[in-house]
């Protein structure tokens, strides 16, 4: 497919080496949309892009893009999916997909509508490591508790675009799904909410959370996630038979499981820098006519936004120009 990207930030760039690297299977980088005419020239001739726009409304009117990959700020996914759906283009949209649940749903009706296809970028559900660990999860017997944690430190002005309300920023939003993700991944949907803190930021949003939830009455998740301090990424699974340790469950390129006195410890190689997968799944769902995704599906989807909802509403947690009940 032709493919067009919104956005130059740093996981735009990712997106167009890994369409560079899938050139030869067919996925190819032909128009970038940025702010301002420039900045869509000086990233797009690096990926050997032929067109660039000084705006984003230009790009859902071309009629060679087949799919558009959208990289922009979080506040602005829903008017862009939307945009873009309008005019005709597949879509796979950095997560979140929306800031409210109701507006990814209301997408997702639109794709269906349309016979367009429409994904969240959550592209560790595609990798190898996450479908072996659909699979051999079932060693440890019934879940009974997850713990995730995860932070990283970001200053200057990545840690302004990370943490501006107006934007949609927070530590929650960027980094607790993919925290949120693992029980997912597992079969577990629809949690209640034990108990959550935060530590808000001078942006009004969130830098430090820490959440338990309670899934089917009977799995005990902790999640923990932070922005502007260092947390190792590790994810552990307990269940009745033994547990999982994942340790950095963002990338999902190895596990160890342990059963009695055995500890089995399994690599899971990438291609090229993780991406890939989703790239592939996106082109192979076009070609046989999806609007979703049969492995992250919109319920998925829309389970993991309605539960990032329920977390920030409980802290009272509002975006400027987006919340206003």
């Amino acid at each position: 497919m032709n493919w067009g990207i919104i956005g130059t930030g740093k996981i735009a760039h990712k997106a167009a080496d890994t369409l560079s690297f899938l050139n030869n299977e067919g996925e190819k980088l032909i128009a970038v949309a940025s702010r301002s005419i420039e900045k869509a020239e000086e990233f797009g001739s690096k990926y050997n892009a032929t067109k660039f726009y000084g705006s984003y409304g230009e790009i859902y009117k071309d009629e060679d893009v087949d799919a558009i990959y959208i990289a922009t700020p979080n506040n602005l996914h829903y008017e862009e999916i939307k945009e873009s759906l309008l005019n005709g283009k597949h879509v796979l949209c950095e997560k979140p997909m929306t800031l409210e649940p109701s507006e990814a749903d209301e997408l997702y009706k639109l794709s269906q509508e349309k016979g367009l296809f429409l994904m969240e970028a959550y592209w560790v559900y595609l990798l190898p490591g996450a479908f072996a660990l659909r699979e051999k999860y079932k060693e440890i017997g019934e879940i009974e508790e997850i713990s995730l944690t995860y932070g990283f430190y970001s200053e200057g002005k990545r840690r302004e675009r990370k943490f501006l309300s107006s934007l949609g920023g927070g530590a929650l939003l960027d980094i607790g799904i993919y925290n949120l993700g693992i029980p997912s991944m597992l079969g577990l949907e629809r949690p209640g909410i034990i108990d959550t803190k935060v530590m808000m930021n001078e942006y009004g949003t969130d830098k430090w959370s820490e959440t338990t939830l309670l899934y089917n009455k009977k799995t005990k998740v902790t999640t923990l996630n932070a922005i502007g301090e260092d947390i190792e990424r590790e994810c552990i699974i307990k269940g009745e038979k033994g547990s999982i340790y994942i340790p950095d469950f963002q990338y999902l390129t190895s596990f160890s499981i342990t059963t009695g006195n055995e500890t089995i410890d399994y690599s899971f190689p990438i291609d090229h820098n993780g991406f890939e997968y989703e790239f592939r799944h996106t082109a192979e769902c076009v070609k046989n006519n999806l609007t979703s995704s049969p492995v992250f599906t919109k319920e998925k989807s829309l389970d993991i936004a309605k539960t990032l909802y329920r977390i920030r509403k409980l802290w009272n947690m509002k975006f400027e120009g987006v919340d206003n009940d």
